[in-house]
C-alpha cells in the first residue's frame, strides 16, 4: 500500500489538492480557481466542467509538488461545496445545464409554496433540513423541468443526477460509479436521515425521480478506483464527505458535544452528536457527519450563518473604509468599546437562528462621535454574536454544553476578533493548527477507508491546537452586550417583506 493520501477539496471558488503523509504532514499541495456565473440576480451558477477540469489540473500539481507518482498513494478522499445541483447524460458523460450552486435563490418561490402547503414539520421530522433553495431537492426540479426534455429523459434513466462529489467520482472513474455518501445525500431533502437511505414520499414531494439519484455508501468505505489513465496508475477512492462534515472531523470532532465553526464567506457551525439525529431541532438542522464503515451512523447539529467574512469584504470592496481585511483586527483594538454601534449583516438575510430571508443589514447607533473603527469593529462583533446566537440554540437543543469552541477558516488570524468571540461565548476558542482542516479531513476519512489510520480516535495525535484564547470577561458585561445585540437583531427582521 501507498505511503500518501491525496485529498481533493473541491470548494465554491477554488479546488484545493493536498499529498498527505501517514503522520498527517502535508507534502504537497496545488490550488486552482474557477469562473462563478452570475446569470441574473439570486442566480449562482458553476461549469462542471471546469470543475473537473480544475481537479484534475491540481491533482496532477500536487503530485509533482510532492515529487511522487500516483502509485504511491494509498487513497483519495474527497470533500466538497455541499447542496450544489449536477445533472448529466449518462452515456456521453456531458452536464445538460450549469451547476446549480447551494448560494443559489432561484427557488425561492417554489419554497415558499411548500411551507403555505404545510409541509415543512414531516420534511424536517424526516430530513433533518429545512426547506428552503438553499437545499438541493428544488434545484433539481427546476432543472428538469426548465432544460427542453429533461424530465421525460430522467425518468427513462438517461440523466444522472450528483451533488458536486458524485459527479467526481464519475469522472474519476471514467463513468463507472455513481455514488455519494450519506453526509452529502443528506443535504439534497431527499434522504431519510435516521435510515441514510433515499425516501420516496420526499422523492414525490419535491418531483425529483428516483432513477436518477446515485448509491448512497458510508463516507469511509472503497467507493470506487480511479481511472489508470488520469495519473499514470489506479487509486482506490476511500472517502467522501461534504466540506463542513470534512472540517468537523479534521478539527477532531468526533465525540458527541465537540463543536467547530468555519469563518468563511459565511459561517458554519457544526456539534457531534453522536448516533443521535436531532431532527426535531427547530431553529437548527440536523445532519450526517462522517462515519466509520461498520459503525452506527454519526450525525451533527449545525447553524448556517449566511453573512460573516463577507461582511468584512464588504467593508473593503463596497464602502472602500478599509484596504484589507487584516486592517479590521488594528481598527478594533484601536477603542475601548462599540461606542453602542451595531451592525446586523444581514445582507442576504438571517440564516440560523432566526431565518429570516426578508431581513436586510442594518447600522444602529450612529452618532457625530461615530468613525469608521466603530464601524469596523462592530462588523467584527457581529461575527461573534451571531456564532454565540447559533451556540445558545445548540445548547438547548442538544442538551450539551459547550466547553471549547474549536475554530478554522480565514478569520482565525485576527486575533483581536478570537479574543472578542471567547469573551462573548463564555469558554475558550481553539484555532485549527493547521489552515487547511477541511482538506486534512477529507484526507484522514480517505487513510481511514484505505487503512492508513486505524479509528477516528487516532487522528487526534496528526494534529495539535493552535492558539487558544481564554475567556476574560464578566458573565454580567458578556449577557448585556449580548441583550443589547439582540435589540438591534430584532430591528432587522422582517424589512424587506
Amino acid at each position: 500500500m501507498g505511503r500518501y493520501v491525496l485529498a481533493i477539496d473541491q470548494g465554491t471558488t477554488s479546488t484545493k489538492v493536498l499529498i498527505v503523509d501517514s503522520g498527517g504532514i502535508i507534502r504537497g499541495s496545488s490550488i486552482a480557481e474557477f469562473l462563478q456565473v452570475f446569470p441574473q440576480p439570486g442566480w449562482v451558477e458553476h461549469d462542471p466542467q471546469a470543475i473537473w477540469h480544475s481537479v484534475l489540473d491540481t491533482m496532477r500539481s500536487a503530485l509533482a509538488a510532492a515529487n511522487i507518482g500516483a502509485s504511491e498513494l494509498a487513497a483519495v478522499g474527497i470533500t466538497n461545496q455541499r447542496e450544489t445541483v449536477v445533472l448529466w447524460d449518462r452515456r456521453t458523460g456531458l452536464p445538460v445545464y450549469n451547476a446549480l450552486v447551494w448560494q443559489d435563490r432561484r427557488t425561492t418561490s417554489a419554497c415558499e409554496q411548500f411551507h403555505r402547503d404545510g409541509a415543512s414539520g414531516w420534511v424536517q421530522s424526516r430530513t433533518g433540513l429545512r426547506i428552503d433553495p438553499y437545499f438541493s431537492a428544488t434545484k433539481i426540479a427546476w432543472l428538469l423541468d426548465h432544460v427542453d426534455g429533461l424530465r421525460v429523459r430522467a425518468r427513462r434513466g438517461e440523466i444522472a443526477f450528483g451533488t458536486v462529489d458524485s459527479w467526481l467520482l464519475w469522472k474519476l472513474t471514467g463513468g463507472r460509479v455513481h455514488a455519494t455518501d450519506s453526509t452529502n445525500a443528506s443535504r439534497t431533502l431527499l434522504m431519510d436521515l435516521k435510515s441514510a437511505e433515499w425516501d420516496g414520499e420526499l422523492c414525490e414531494l419535491f418531483n425529483v425521480p428516483g432513477e436518477i439519484l446515485p448509491q448512497i455508501e458510508c463516507s469511509e468505505s472503497h467507493f470506487a478506483e480511479t481511472d489508470a489513465v488520469l495519473l499514470g496508475s489506479s487509486v482506490p477512492i476511500t472517502g467522501i464527505l461534504g466540506d463542513q462534515q470534512a472540517a468537523l472531523l479534521g478539527q477532531g470532532c468526533v465525540s458527541p458535544g465537540q463543536t467547530k465553526n468555519t469563518f468563511g464567506t459565511g459561517s458554519f457551525v457544526l456539534q457531534h452528536t453522536g448516533s443521535i439525529a436531532l431532527t426535531e431541532t427547530g431553529s437548527l438542522i440536523a445532519t450526517a457527519a462522517c462515519t466509520e464503515e461498520g459503525s452506527d451512523q454519526q450525525y451533527a447539529l449545525e447553524g448556517s450563518i449566511f453573512v460573516t467574512g463577507a461582511a468584512i469584504q464588504w467593508l473593503r470592496d463596497g464602502l472602500g473604509i478599509i484596504d484589507t481585511a487584516a486592517e479590521s483586527e488594528e481598527f478594533a483594538a484601536s477603542l475601548g468599546d462599540n461606542g453602542d454601534v451595531w451592525f446586523v449583516p444581514a445582507l442576504t438575510g438571517l440564516g440560523a437562528p432566526q431565518w429570516d430571508p426578508h431581513a436586510r443589514g442594518a447600522i444602529i447607533g450612529v452618532t457625530r462621535g461615530t468613525t469608521r473603527a466603530h464601524l469596523v469593529r462592530a462588523t467584527l462583533e457581529s461575527i461573534a454574536y451571531q456564532t454565540r446566537d447559533v451556540i445558545d440554540a445548540m445548547n438547548t437543543q442538544s442538551g450539551y454544553h459547550l466547553r471549547e469552541l474549536k475554530v478554522d477558516g480565514g478569520a482565525t488570524p485576527n486575533r483581536w476578533l478570537m479574543q472578542f468571540q471567547a469573551d462573548i461565548l463564555g469558554v475558550p476558542v481553539v484555532v485549527a493548527s493547521s489552515a487547511e482542516a477541511t482538506a486534512l479531513g477529507a484526507a484522514y476519512a480517505a487513510g481511514i477507508g484505505a487503512g492508513v489510520w486505524s479509528h477516528h480516535d487516532e487522528l487526534g495525535g496528526l494534529h495539535g491546537d493552535g492558539v487558544r484564547y481564554e475567556p476574560t470577561m464578566s458573565d454580567d458585561q458578556r449577557d448585556s452586550l449580548h441583550r443589547r445585540w439582540s435589540q438591534a437583531v430584532e430591528r432587522s427582521r422582517d424589512w424587506a417583506r
